[in-house]
């Protein structure tokens, strides 16, 4: 931009700035800010001609222009000269002054740009301010305010003035009347002080030493006396605030004798304002400052002061603190500061006058004084050494408090003590075990009211438990107080709230004690610690982690810890849990608490405990833990489930023990303290005895008849025999519990030893407890829970033997007697609802029974069938017992065989028939299986058997009439959707699939529009569910279905697309079928079609690496053009929005750096490699060609180096070692992919081949080649794909104000590769790409930097007639590359160096001769550089320098530069890097003519041209005769200069140089 176009622009702006709309104002006003970047003068000189020609502007706009002025010098203060400094300060002070009110907004402008001035020339602006600050008058309020800020924004520029600024301004404080001036002045005072404090703290670096705080002590006394004395007095509040804020520093300047007499008088005047003043925290932050100065001059008299100064402190800090007010926030600190400082000098006068405080009845004051204890704990550590004991046994009183704040201010005292030593003390333990209880404090404890500071994320709890962990990993001396006393908090049951964050925490602990050696790591038993036995461990953390995600996750840290204790609970188990503990945590980490299979997670735990046990083989041991487990069952009373698991284990550890005695011991003892009340505690008993009866049958059955025989089933007689009732009850249970083990035994043990036994001993057992003789005659129970527990036994008892291998030769004698036993169970069942279980369960035990021998007469196989059918088909309808006949019905609907199909949907039709006509609706109710049950009928409309396609029909029909007789309508309503159901049988009865399939298209769409929406998504997911059936006919029909309800109401489904795409993908993993493939497409096409962002975000959190199915969801969001680009665009915005990478640990803790890839844009990156391998995606690709480039090329740039994130480079790891992936996850790879498929579809086919023969693609890849990689990619857009290229660099133009420096690099380097080319000057882009390459000349980052001099020098290949008119705009950046300072590597000036030839010779001579001088100057350090590169370079340079002068009547001017760089050419002739040698010879032959000496140029040439070699003496020795020769002057300088390299680090250069020195003597021509 010229500059005359500048001040055009400007000019406009500046008549813009008058509009009434303040934003308008605020936007010109950054208008301006940002051309001022591109040229300040030219604007900083516009504003201030605009500011004196318009004289009557109003100050609201003069304040905007001034704002821009302050923005413009601050951010190039360094640019401006004396001159314009000059020039800006008189018309920031003429601002300031014009006005006499106070106009703040404005004045403050005009300061400000005084301030931002007087950062680099405080003496320019000083000497203007002081022009205004003259004795005897009363300056303008601004320029003292200016004084102040002054002070403070530059300290050692304004301290040196203080002095007489003082001296000047000290009457003047008399003179003020105003409370206005008088604030001013105060303010003045207290920035003086404050920078006068911080001159003497930073002397060493000061520009005057010699300056001491008495210099100013006088002033400042005379200073205090008038503020202190008089205007503190005042009744203005905002004045008394004033001076209070100034007394604070100025306490540190006065006089030690005079401050000690003053504070009497002092200190109650400050503390006075405490009640003066609501907002106190400039009165604290002063009365620190004072405290401060008076303890650094050793005073007595404070002492006696103590009281008051504790007691209104004390108040301060118990002021309860809101949110909203940041000043009470900071008030808090000031006032902990002073505290701070009373501790430091009278620690046994606080803590006397603190901790009686700690049992107070106030809460305010309890919260207050542990927030001082803990403060003065952190901040006077030495002088609260010796108080610990005092402390902590004041701390008891504390920790009894119930009150939820101070618990939390209790905690975060116990943390401070932790990092202090305290916790080492006698009493420490007590602390620990408070924050054990307070973590094991359950989570509704913490939901306080909507006004209470302790929020849930803050409560007692959350804070209790991240402490602990704080203080157990980051604290060193607690590990000897934590380990191992953590661990008798394990097992009391009080605390298993705490067991996640114990567990952790001990898991820290113990691999700590593992690295110190092993005998540090065994736990040792401790006299005042009760620890848990290793058998106790073992039984608490294996029953604890049977509910794994209970209590933040403790099934993982219980693994976790009994892994990291293996040595401890046994010496063998080491190797072993290192190989079945892990497999555990994975399983956990692959499921949720919702997904986790409870039955198969204890599975696990036993298969682990039984492993564990087998490794171990010692009797002693197991049964040591058999009988730890069975101490612990009291403890989870209330735990059914945990208790459960626990018999489980109990049972486990029996079977496993060789000792019978114990085995006897522990099941009889089981048995008489078992709570047989509870129906959980009954069943995990007999679940315990049949897992031990698999090891010790005979020993569980002797146990089980033992009981029996036992006096606990004789009733009592006599006097108690009132309570009959009750003990017929418990009775009652009792045999329940030994009917259930009965029936556990015979389902566990070993079916060869059981088959004998059942009808000898099993079944007699069962039938003796369930019935009792009274006077001879046999009387059955009524108690329900024993017929249940019978029929349970009976059915397992039956299924044990039908599952044996000899159940085909067994015969069952007592077969008919349980059969009808069943029977008869069946028939006393109420026949209007399903009251319990035992229905189910006897038909369940007749189904078993039945297929053995012998066989049922056929009267009772007859009358079994009709009991069973009354007994279901009796039951009143309800929706839950239609959804239960459907259960039992489905597998036979999806049987294999037509005729079972038949059959079953000829009885669910009947059964739906019966519902129907026995509906009775009071109210409106939902029908809430019917998405289901549709779901489950209708794909058998496509059924092979046309009779089961009829009746799937007719169930279709009747559950939409139900629906309408749920939602209100008569019975005999007919609906002519539903009705035409019956007009498509006959499209039904007909093979052809074309009709076939077309009517299952109408029912779909008939089903749509009755169906409730809410009934929708169960619906789709059991359709989902019938893509799988072995019927190809029915799961096509289903796919026709969803497909048909997607479109028709997919609208609907926004909140279930997540579950619909990860049931369609579940569904692609279990068929390899094309027509269900295809179907799955087209269904996630219709979702994407109508709930586009939901469909591309939920496939995004899709596992990666995306399997193939996930892949076919996403090409087949690549059918349609528009959908297409929506889908690009939302994976764009994806990627680019999101963080590429995050700094690991190791980065952090390292110099190395370490990044790992971000998911979000890594699975958007995979998502468009997938999307744009479908040739369809072409049009779409083509549409947004620019913005996918730009995208993914900036994607390709942030991803070089950066690392897969930990979990998913096991993942790679593991596949890898399976079997190789066609693609590889790896962060840049996968970007590269994207990039190569969006060239490829976007028609540029010829770049990806051009990259690939180049090796370009693989130099991307890397960090080393990155650079080149994409100057090549660059290259061949430029020859292939020139007419994208406008829209591309405009992409990329935008990106290169990225956060990310190699983002900025890559998007530089493809724009300067582009200008190498010939094609920016065809397609009009050169103008445009030149004005962005210079702009990015002040990036923070020299390889921006770097490359825009490549860019600007390639001009000279790609564009060669535009190079002499932008010559000076080409030197300049160039010029400006020699001297960047900020690139310690240089490799700035390198690349300019290397550039600058290119340019020489097409520049224009007058553009080029000013400089020539000044380049080689500048490059003339880098002929000696340690870099080989840099020295070559800058020769080869110097070299062109003269060849740019040969004839251009500029050698005059440049022959000192030869002179000077002749030395050091002569001696690197000697360079051990044949590179700079060649440059030298050639700088030297381009040096001769300008020496204006052709004898002396032609030698060089005859010498030093290429291809000759060089005999260095002969060519030296005939140098300097021809130099001494024709320029004798010269001998001094080459000697002098030649000394220099006596010392060079290169031998051969070390060499030389005597040789040069001794050269140059008279020798005749």
């Amino acid at each position: 931009m010229t500059e005359s176009y500048v001040k055009k622009l400007a000019a406009i702006l500046l008549d813009a700035i008058t509009d009434k709309d303040p934003l308008v104002q605020e936007q010109v006003c950054g208008a301006l800010c940002a051309l001022g970047e591109a040229a300040p003068e030219e604007v900083l000189g516009a504003c201030e001609e605009y500011l004196r020609q318009h004289e009557k502007l109003a100050h609201p706009y003069r304040t905007m222009i001034l704002r821009a002025v302050e923005v413009l010098v601050s951010s190039h203060i360094g640019e401006l000269d004396k001159a314009e400094a000059r020039a800006v300060t008189l018309l920031a002070s003429s601002e300031m002054t014009r006005a006499k009110e106070l106009v703040c907004d404005w004045q403050r402008a005009a300061s400000d740009v005084l301030v931002a001035v007087g950062k680099r020339f405080v003496g320019t602006v000083m000497e203007e301010l002081l022009s205004k600050f003259q004795p005897g008058a009363l300056p303008h309020c601004s320029v003292v305010q200016t004084l102040a800020s002054l002070a403070a924004s530059n300290v050692f520029g304004m301290v040196p003035f203080l002095t007489s600024i003082l001296s000047t301004m000290l009457p003047m404080l008399g003179m003020a009347k105003h409370d206005a001036m008088r604030v001013a002045f105060c303010c003045a005072l207290q920035h003086f002080s404050e920078s006068i404090l911080e001159y003497l703290a930073d002397l060493d670096q000061a520009p005057d030493p010699t300056v001491r705080k008495d210099t100013f002590a006088a002033d400042m006394l005379s200073a205090y006396d008038i503020l202190f004395n008089h205007w503190l007095q005042s009744r203005e509040a905002q004045l008394r605030l004033a001076v209070v804020e100034a007394l604070g520093p100025m306490s540190h300047l006065l006089p030690g004798e005079k401050l000690e007499e003053q504070l009497p008088k002092l200190l109650p005047g400050v503390l006075a304002l405490y009640k003066k003043h609501a907002e106190t925290f400039h009165v604290s932050k002063s009365l620190g400052q004072i405290l401060e100065a008076a303890v650094s001059v050793g005073s007595r008299t404070l002492e006696p002061q103590l009281d008051s100064l504790l007691a209104a402190l004390h108040a301060q800090i118990c002021v309860p603190v809101e949110s909203s007010s940041p000043l009470v926030v900071s008030n808090q600190k000031e006032v902990l500061r002073c505290f701070t400082v009373l501790a430091r000098c009278a620690p046994d006068r606080l803590l006397a006058f603190l901790l009686p405080k700690l049992d107070a009845s106030g809460e305010r004051t309890r919260l207050g004084t542990l927030q001082v204890v803990r403060h003065v704990i952190n901040s006077a550590a030495s002088q609260m050494e010796v108080k610990k004991p005092f402390i902590l046994s004041s701390m008891r009183l504390p920790l009894l408090d119930t009150n939820p704040k101070v618990k939390r201010a209790v905690v975060q005292v116990i943390s401070a003590m932790a990092h202090h030593g305290y916790l080492e003390q006698p009493g420490g333990e007590a602390m620990v075990e408070y924050i054990v209880r307070q973590c094991a404090l359950p989570p509704k404890t913490e939901k306080l009211g909507p006004d209470s500071e302790d929020h849930t994320a803050d409560g007692v709890r959350a804070i209790s438990i991240s402490t602990l962990y704080l203080i157990s990993t980051t604290v060193d001396r607690m590990s000897d107080v934590l380990w191992p006393y953590l661990l008798a908090f394990l097992t009391p049951v009080r605390f298993t709230g705490a067991l996640t964050p114990l567990c952790r925490s001990l898991v820290h602990l113990a691999q700590k004690r593992q690295e110190v050696g092993a005998e540090a790591f065994l736990i040792q038993s401790n006299s005042n610690v009760a620890l848990p036995s290793p058998y106790a461990i073992t039984t608490r953390l294996l029953t604890v982690a049977s509910q794994p995600y209970v209590g933040d996750g403790r099934g993982a840290a219980s693994l976790r810890l009994l892994n990291a204790l293996h040595r401890s609970i046994h010496p063998l188990l080491g190797q072993r849990w290192a190989t079945t503990v892990p497999p555990l945590l994975e399983h956990l980490d692959e499921f949720t608490e919702e997904t986790l299979s409870q039955k198969e997670w204890e599975e696990r735990l036993l298969a682990f405990l039984r492993d564990t046990l087998a490794v171990v083989s010692d009797n002693t041991w197991i049964c040591q833990l058999s009988l730890e487990m069975c101490r612990q069952l009291p403890c989870y009373t209330g735990l059914p489930q945990e208790k459960n698991f626990l018999y489980k284990c109990v049972g486990t550890a029996l079977g496993a023990a060789s000792s019978k005695d114990v085995v006897r011991k522990q099941l009889r003892e089981l048995l008489e303290a078992a709570g047989h009340q509870e129906e959980a505690e009954r069943e995990g008993l007999a679940c315990c005895f049949g897992i031990c009866a698999i090891s010790h049958l005979d020993d569980v059955l002797a146990q089980l008849g033992d009981f029996m025989r036992s006096d606990v089933f004789r009733k009592s007689t006599g006097i108690f025999n009132i309570f009959k009732e009750r003990s017929e009850n418990e009775l009652e249970k009792l045999k329940g519990t030994a009917i259930l083990c009965y029936g556990y035994v015979a389902a566990q043990a070993p079916r060869e030893l059981v088959l004998p036994k059942v009808e000898s001993d099993l079944l007699p057992n069962m039938f003796r407890y369930f019935s009792t003789k009274v006077l001879g005659i046999k009387v059955e129970t009524k108690d329900p829970a024993l017929k249940l527990c019978l029929v349970q036994s009976v059915c397992m008892a039956s299924q044990a033997i039908c599952s044996s291998a000899q159940a085909g030769s067994f015969h069952f004698s007592r077969k008919p007697e349980l059969v009808a036993q069943m029977m008869e169970f069946i028939k006393a069942e109420p026949q209007d609802s399903l009251r319990s279980p035992i229905r189910k369960k006897a038909m369940l035990a007749c189904t078993y029974l039945v297929s053995l021998e012998p066989a049922l007469e056929e009267q009772v196989r007859a009358d079994l069938t009709r009991r069973c059918l009354h007994s279901v088909l009796s039951v009143l309808p309800d929706p839950e017992g239609e959804r239960d006949h459907q259960e039992h019905l489905s597998p036979w609907i999806k049987s294999p065989r037509g005729h079972e199909r038949a059959r079953a949907l000829g009885l669910s039709a009947c059964l739906l028939r019966h519902f129907l006509d026995h509906l009775r609706v009071g109210a409106l109710v939902p029908f809430h299986n019917l998405g289901l049950l549709i779901g489950l009928f209708s794909p058998r409309c496509a059924d092979l058997w046309p009779a089961t396609r009829q009746e799937a029909v007719s169930c279709v029909h009747t559950l939409l009439y139900l629906q309408l007789g749920y939602e209100g309508f008569a019975r005999d309503y007919r609906d002519d959707v539903v009705e035409r159901l019956l007009t498509l049988k006959d499209g039904l009865v007909r093979p052809d699939p074309d009709v076939l399939f077309h009517t299952c298209h109408s029912i779909g769409q008939i089903i749509a529009k009755r169906l409730p929406p809410e009934q929708l998504i169960s619906l789709l997911l059991t359709m989902f569910e019938g893509l799988g059936d072995p019927d190809k006919n029915c799961s096509r029909a289903a796919t026709v279905m969803i497909n048909c309800l997607l479109k028709e109401r997919g609208n609907v489904l926004l909140e279930k697309v997540p579950e619909l795409v990860t049931v369609l993908r579940s569904k692609l993993q279990d068929t390899q079928e094309e027509d269900i493939l295809q179907a799955a497409q087209r269904s996630v096409y219709l979702l994407a079609s109508q709930h586009c962002a939901a469909v591309v975000a939920s496939l995004l959190g899709s596992p990666l690496p995306f399997d193939s199915h996930t892949c076919t969801l996403w090409r087949a969001l690549a059918v349609e053009p528009g959908l297409t680009t929506q889908v690009l665009g939302l994976l764009l915005d994806k990627m680019s929005r999101d963080v590429p990478f995050k700094e690991t640990r190791t980065f952090l803790l390292s110099s190395s750096p370490g990044r790992e890839a971000t998911l979000l844009p890594l699975a958007a990156t995979c998502a468009l490699y997938e999307v744009m391998s479908v040739p369809a995606s072409g049009p779409a690709v083509l549409g947004l060609y620019p913005q996918l480039f730009a995208a993914l090329l900036q994607r390709v740039s942030c991803t070089v180096g950066v690392a897969l994130p930990r979990t998913l480079q096991a993942k790679e790891r593991r596949s890898a070692a399976s079997a190789p992936a066609p693609r590889t996850l790896e962060p840049c790879s996968s970007a590269v992919e994207a990039l190569q498929a969006m060239l490829l579809r976007g028609g540029s086919e010829d770049v990806v081949q051009r990259m690939e023969l180049e090796g370009g693609w693989q130099l991307l890849r890397t960090s080393a080649g990155h650079e080149e990689g994409v100057a090549r990619l660059a290259s061949a857009m430029a020859k292939f794909a020139g007419p994208r290229l406008p829209l591309v660099m405009a992409a990329l133009v935008g990106t290169q104000g990225s956060t990310y420096e190699i983002q900025r690099v890559t998007s530089t380097g493809f724009l300067a590769e582009l200008l190498n080319s010939n094609v920016v000057n065809d397609l009009t882009l050169l103008e445009s790409l030149l004005d962005n390459l210079v702009a990015r000349q002040k990036d923070p980052c020299a390889s921006v930097r770097r490359l825009v001099l490549r860019g600007l020098a390639n001009i000279a290949s790609g564009s060669p007639d535009k190079v002499q008119a932008h010559g000076p705009q080409l030197l300049t950046a160039v010029l400006s590359g020699l001297d960047d300072r900020d690139d310690p590597h240089n490799l700035v000036a390198l690349e300019a160096m290397v550039g600058l030839p290119r340019l020489l010779d097409l520049m224009e001579p007058q553009d080029l001769h000013p400089v020539l001088p000044h380049v080689a100057i500048r490059i003339r350090p880098f002929f000696d550089s340690e870099k080989m590169e840099l020295r070559s370079a800058s020769i080869r340079l110097f070299g062109h320098l003269n060849k740019a002068c040969h004839g251009g009547g500029c050698e005059d001017v440049f022959l000192e530069q030869v002179v000077g760089g002749l030395v050091p050419l002569l001696l690197h002739l000697q360079d051990p890097q044949a590179a700079v040698s060649s440059a030298c010879r050639f700088a030297l032959c381009m040096s001769g003519p300008n020496l204006k000496c052709e004898e002396l140029a032609a030698a060089l040439q005859k010498h030093l041209r290429e291809g000759r070699g060089l005999h260095f003496g002969e060519f030296l020795n005939c140098a300097c005769k021809l130099l001494m020769h024709h320029l004798p002057d010269l001998l001094g300088r080459l000697v002098s200069t030649s000394l220099f390299y006596f010392k060079s680090s290169w031998e051969d250069v070390r060499a030389a140089a005597p040789m040069l020195t001794g050269e140059p003597r008279p020798l005749g021509p």
